[in-house]
């Protein structure tokens, strides 16, 4: 085979099923109560206030005692803290700064990967302006994200480079095994030479990206989202 059809071949992705793609990540991470769909969520939203959130803080806009939100945490995966045992990080949204911002109510906070920027507004229920990087070029990305849809995207032909997830290595490190390989790219051009260079790696429409965190949203907080 020559160079030029190995690039070729490289270049040729056969179209993921979302639906399974999406349920790859319920998989991978603990199953939801209500109780903990409601703590989830609570969280994220406390989190985009842009500031550290306490466990004192947490359980009481929940009405729960402090014992219950440690115990209920302590078995999470993928909540960080700072010195102060406070929660900084939770399943993608970040008060500390990361290469994707995201705005709520004219506060900023982070995300830890291209692809949390899409589904995190939804469980927010706000809408959100991002701003990141395409990975290949350096240049400037923006979107308006609804809980429902992107309302604008600038340029119009963004890509977001994706991983089907090991479920064990998603569980002991998400940001290390997927959220170093999920990135923005301003056209499927930029990102299909980076998707070259990364193995296991491929390309979703902006579109489709969006679809699997709604689908993902859609069984893991089933229960909230539904009311």
């Amino acid at each position: 085979m020559t160079t030029t059809q190995t690039s070729t071949a490289q270049a040729v992705q056969v179209a993921p099923d979302l639906d399974k793609l999406a349920d790859s990540f319920v998989q991978a991470f603990p199953r939801l109560d209500v109780d903990d769909q409601r703590l989830a969520i609570k969280l994220y939203q406390l989190l985009a206030k842009g500031k550290p959130v306490s466990r004192e803080r947490l359980a009481q806009a929940l009405g729960k005692s402090t014992d219950a939100i440690n115990q209920t945490l302590s078995q999470w995966p993928a909540v960080f803290y700072d010195e102060s045992g406070h929660v900084v990080g939770f399943m993608g949204l970040n008060i500390k700064e990361t290469r994707h911002r995201l705005q709520v109510n004219g506060i900023t906070v982070y995300t830890w990967c291209a692809w949390d920027t899409l589904f995190i507004p939804q469980l927010l229920n706000a809408t959100a302006n991002v701003t990141s990087t395409c990975a290949a070029t350096g240049e400037e990305i923006r979107l308006t994200v609804s809980p429902s849809r992107i309302e604008a995207a600038d340029p119009h032909d963004i890509v977001v480079s994706f991983l089907t997830p090991d479920e064990n290595e998603l569980r002991e490190n998400t940001i290390t095994s997927f959220c170093h390989f999920v990135y923005f790219f301003r056209s499927r051009k930029d990102g299909d030479a980076w998707v070259a260079e990364h193995d296991g790696t491929f390309l979703l429409s902006l579109d489709d990206a969006f679809m699997v965190g709604k689908k993902k949203n859609a069984t893991r907080f089933k229960d909230v989202l539904e009311r």
